[in-house]
């Protein structure tokens, strides 16, 4: 059996964490820049306030209704989240972390009652951490994310639910509608429900064939799964990325060079940062600007440049130097510029690169240097240390004007209790 356990409205549930005035009051946190709405609580829900809306269209809505906003605070959901998987770590032997608020765990060999045991960790990390959560257990991982859907949407469930015989997966599954299936996304539902295909057990009731034929083979092994097969493999450890790209929009728009090489070289560094941690390395840089294309008002530019590395490399020295040499190759004056990105690909292990005889870089110095560097930013904060290139006025900044305080991890936002 595979668990399935989901943080509910996670990042409005972080919010209220410190804030217990907003219990039974509505929430919503914001997108990069305070764009759109990327969470909700339940009493936003019930407004209407849709997934993604953007929050300029809803300010009526919001203030009429006292709902409380939020520019999203990723220090905090980051600690949050490891303070929650840390326990699941503690519950399970196997784990496998699918993302910031979900992850599943393999039940496999325990001797368990499967609600009990579900039952349990909802209560620790309630009381541990003091968020809610919700746990759906089923024979595969697509099951179990429909019970973990049927948990959170049924309040007499108490936050789980269990598809441990054939009476239950089939009622779940008449109930799920196609677009709620893991894995299947818009354009796929549409798909589906044109074929007159609206629920889960719709699927599979379609020959392998006929899912094979329109639905390519992820499909046949979504309706294995629906049916009890286990076909998607459970991972412990989280495959390296392939690619790895920090792209971001500026607080305001930017014109001027220097500004616009301090936003690419924190990316660069951000993507070194990463490329270290799953122990890899890159060959191929990638670096790209341009304008606002919502503002036709204004000259529109956009532009890349992509260079392979003299040797592949992890270092934040090196891919920030190249990224700012890659951004004045392609930047034009005259333009008002909304975003920039770098993206790092061709991703080997670091213990496999092909060294450049010509390479004068002390590697190993450089190896070194970074692992310390590593080490203090995680233990006092992300740019404790930072190259100079990475500058310190942060004109390209993320907006974010309704920023709650990091709690947790910043010395001078600890509550004080009096």
């Amino acid at each position: 059996m595979i668990a399935l356990v989901d943080c509910n409205n996670f990042y409005a549930s972080c919010e209220r964490l410190f804030r217990p005035d907003l219990t039974e009051k509505p929430v919503v946190v914001l997108s990069n820049n305070d764009g759109c709405v990327i969470a909700r609580s339940n009493e936003a829900k019930a407004l209407g306030i849709p997934m993604g809306a953007p929050a300029h269209k809803w300010v009526d809505c919001i203030e009429k209704n006292h709902v409380h906003v939020f520019s999203s605070n990723y220090a905090l959901y980051g600690d949050i989240s490891q303070r929650v998987m840390n326990i699941l770590a503690r519950s399970c032997p196997e784990i496998e972390i699918y993302s910031i608020d979900e992850a599943f765990l393999n039940l496999e060999g325990l001797d368990i009652d499967p609600e009990a045991f579900s039952r349990d960790i909802v209560d620790k990390v309630k009381k541990w951490v003091g968020i809610p959560i919700s746990i759906g257990i089923a024979p595969t991982k697509t099951l179990a994310k429909a019970a973990n859907r049927i948990a959170k949407k049924f309040p007499e469930r108490n936050n789980v639910h269990v598809i441990n015989n054939e009476e239950k997966r089939l009622k779940a599954l008449k109930w799920l509608q196609v677009g709620d299936i893991w894995g299947v996304g818009r354009q796929y539902a549409k798909k589906l429900e044109y074929y007159g295909i609206r629920t889960a057990f719709d699927v599979t009731q379609q020959t392998d064939s006929f899912i094979r034929k329109y639905f390519t083979v992820v499909g046949l092994r979504t309706k294995k799964e629906l049916m009890g097969i286990p076909c998607f493999s459970f991972e412990n450890q989280p495959a390296s990325k392939k690619n790895i790209a920090t792209t971001r929009s500026f607080g305001e728009m930017l014109s001027e060079l220097p500004d616009i090489e301090e936003a690419v070289s924190n990316h660069a560094v951000r993507c070194a940062s990463k490329l270290r941690k799953q122990k890899s390395c890159a060959q191929n840089l990638m670096v790209f600007i341009h304008t606002n294309g919502f503002r036709p008002d204004l000259p529109q530019y956009r532009k890349n440049a992509v260079i392979t590395l003299p040797t592949p490399t992890n270092s934040s020295t090196e891919i920030a130097k190249y990224a700012v040499a890659l951004l004045r190759s392609i930047y034009k004056p005259g333009y008002k510029y909304k975003k920039a990105g770098v993206i790092v690909s061709g991703i080997i292990p670091e213990d496999q690169i092909q060294l450049n005889i010509f390479d004068t870089v002390d590697r190993g110095k450089y190896r070194e240097l970074f692992r310390v560097v590593d080490k203090i930013n995680e233990l006092y904060g992300r740019d404790t240390i930072k190259l100079a290139s990475q500058g310190i006025g942060r004109k390209w900044k993320l907006k974010q004007e309704k920023l709650s305080k990091r709690y947790t991890t910043r010395w001078d936002d600890l509550m004080e209790i009096g």
